[in-house]
């Protein structure tokens, strides 16, 4: 893009990439504050204005204007399960950001229609009944009469699952299926299965059904994988720490990004941890990989980080709010076993933990292996989402050398919370100014795919404002953070918890050149349209990775979704809703379909004696019995 007074001129420092006329939070201290910045060899080598980046522009160099919007540096998402999602992303139906389940079922129906006999349509994760207008889930029937031939399966976060007719059978569910440990198959007065599963409050009955759908193979996992991580670069996401998780077995299923790492084909930074998968193995299984790989194997685009979520089975608590508390079992002998033989190793960790109670017993374990000197011990290791933590356990976790990394599963069940704890206690889920306070590292994520959307900026508004999908305040002021403190944990916290502090997360000279210039202004937007800001154009180390609207056609040209008949290829991932600032026009013709989508609830509701019959000319085959 030529500019007066950027005349490209023969250099040997040259830029790779400038973009220039934009508004710069840096993240910086030393400079909060610019206009355009260089980068060269992925990194970042100038931070200032036109007149700092002018003798960097040569014939070869890409000059991009920002046309004046806010750029930021690139987001790290703290805890994002994306070697998963990526192997499953093009087969799954996203309701992500669809506000009517009317619409969702409308999306349903439709893809279904297209579905090839054998295969599943999967609605999994990154929504909530809280986000409808309607404020229920789909039922049954109503999956039955949308895809009466097609297995579906959807998956509302880690508490239940709807399947329809065909879905059940393709699971092999019968009458004689045994209920799982920890989970609930919902059966009828025949004693047949309904098609709703319960997780109760364990999730394994949810995930282990999930299993059983068909799963991507050869080059198809690389494009899935490649589209997600596109779509994580919509939002400005540039790093990712990815939390393992069930199902995700070492080194099989990693070896689809280790293959896209080598061919110079990911476009997000990965930081991976090692999750074993099989109760009473894990000894093994951690001992086998300490042999295998250290910690920081790798390099800026894909690393080991450590272990975790969980160490042992028996040690992991749930986080279904729907369901009383669980009760863990005696655990601390096998974990101790775990957690000593990483730190003796060198190897951090990362806990999945949920209550104070699970963390108070996880402590006591540190406690004592403190007496010999293994706390702290320069491994980096932290608590995961620790919505109930105490304030005893902060300055514990603070005194052992911890870190935390929140996720905002109250977004999504902060009302199941609330009906559970009260608000007192969901005011304080998580604490987060009072680790801020103790000066802990606090890195944020969205915990995505399956229990949130992966869309960053969703969580960065529920760090500001308190507020879940569904409008409901759960945290007041005293528990909020400001938007530098939210972006900050969204981006050098993040780079903190992976020991690259040094190397990235600020806009500074010597720092890798990720970036993010975004559709509004983060800093300046009112509150409820943080949730729907985008990026317009992505960078990670100097290479456009995403780019729309002005800059479209800048980024790296994909292989098409495959298969074909891929959800994603026809709907997309996230839907993006409009923001609150909306013309008298546009006001009024939401007004009315809001009134459509009433009436549609209103005989629901009817059909089921909790409303009166009135006569009406709306009819969707969708509710329909």
């Amino acid at each position: 893009m030529p500019v007066g007074g950027l005349v490209p001129r023969a250099t040997d420092n040259a830029a790779d990439l400038v973009v220039r006329n934009a508004k710069i939070h840096t993240g910086d201290p030393v400079r909060p504050q610019a206009e355009a910045i260089a980068i060269r060899d992925g990194v970042i080598t100038v931070v200032g204005d036109d007149n700092d980046v002018a003798s960097h522009v040569g014939p070869e160099t890409k000059v991009v204007d920002a046309l004046g919007r806010r750029m930021v540096p690139g987001l790290n998402d703290a805890h994002l399960h994306v070697i998963r999602g990526g192997l499953n992303y093009v087969l799954e139906l996203r309701w992500d950001g669809v506000r009517t389940l009317r619409q969702g079922l409308a999306m349903l129906r439709e893809q279904a229609a297209r579905t090839p006999k054998g295969q599943w349509v999967r609605v999994v994760g990154g929504w909530s009944a809280e986000q409808f207008a309607e404020r229920r889930l789909p039922t049954v029937a109503e999956l039955n009469a949308a895809a009466p031939d097609t297995p579906v399966f959807v998956l509302h976060l880690y508490q239940s699952a709807v399947l329809n007719r065909a879905a059940l059978k393709a699971a092999g569910f019968t009458r004689d299926t045994p209920d799982p440990k920890g989970g609930h198959i919902v059966r009828g007065r025949d004693g047949e299965p309904t098609g709703m599963l319960l997780a109760a409050p364990s999730a394994l009955v949810l995930y282990s059904t999930l299993a059983k759908a068909p799963v991507l193979e050869g080059e198809d996992k690389k494009t899935s994988t490649r589209h997600f991580l596109r779509e994580l670069n919509r939002f400005g996401l540039t790093s990712a720490i990815d939390a393992a998780g069930g199902f995700q077995n070492f080194p099989d299923n990693y070896s689809t990004v280790v293959e896209l790492a080598k061919a110079g084909q990911l476009s997000l930074r990965i930081a991976y941890h090692l999750f074993p998968q099989t109760a009473g193995q894990e000894i093994d299984d951690l001992t086998r990989w300490i042999e295998m790989a250290r910690p920081e194997d790798g390099d800026e685009w894909l690393r080991l980080n450590g272990a975790g979520e969980n160490l042992t089975w028996a040690a992991a608590d749930f986080e279904n709010f729907a369901q009383p508390r669980p009760e863990l079992s005696d655990f601390e002998k096998e974990f101790e076993k775990a957690v000593r033989l990483l730190m003796e190793n060198g190897w951090g960790f990362r806990l999945h933990a949920t209550y104070d109670e699970t963390i108070r017993r996880d402590l006591a374990v540190f406690e004592k292996l403190a007496a010999e000197g293994l706390f702290p011990a320069g491994n980096r290791w932290l608590f995961d989402h620790a919505e109930t933590v105490s304030a005893d356990s902060l300055d514990r976790i603070a005194a052992l050398g911890g870190a935390m990394s929140v996720q905002n599963r109250l977004s999504f069940q902060g009302e199941a919370f609330v009906r559970r704890y009260g608000p007192g206690a969901a005011a304080d889920a998580p604490p987060i100014r009072a680790m801020l306070e103790r000066g802990l590292t606090v890195g944020a994520g969205t915990d995505a795919t399956r229990v949130s959307t992966y869309n960053p900026w969703v969580a960065l508004h529920w760090l500001v404002t308190g507020r879940t999908v569904g409008d409901l305040v759960v945290r007041p002021p005293h528990n909020r953070v400001d938007r530098r403190t939210a972006l900050a944990m969204f981006t050098e916290a993040g780079a903190a918890l992976t020991g690259e502090e040094g190397a990235k997360g600020v806009l500074r000279p010597g720092f890798l050149g990720d970036l993010a210039v975004l559709s509004e202004d983060y800093f300046t937007v009112p509150e409820p349209d943080i949730a729907h800001i985008e990026s317009l154009l992505t960078v990670v180390g100097g290479r456009i990775v995403y780019a729309t609207a002005e800059y479209e056609g800048l980024d790296e040209e994909l292989p098409p979704v495959s298969p074909g008949w891929s959800p994603v290829a026809h709907f997309g991932g996230y839907q993006t809703t409009p923001r609150t600032g909306r013309s008298g026009a546009r006001q009024a013709e939401l007004l009315g379909q809001a009134v459509a989508e009433s009436e549609q609830h209103r005989q629901w509701r009817a059909r089921r004696g909790l409303a009166p019959e009135t006569a009406s000319t709306f009819f969707d085959p969708c509710f329909s019995l």
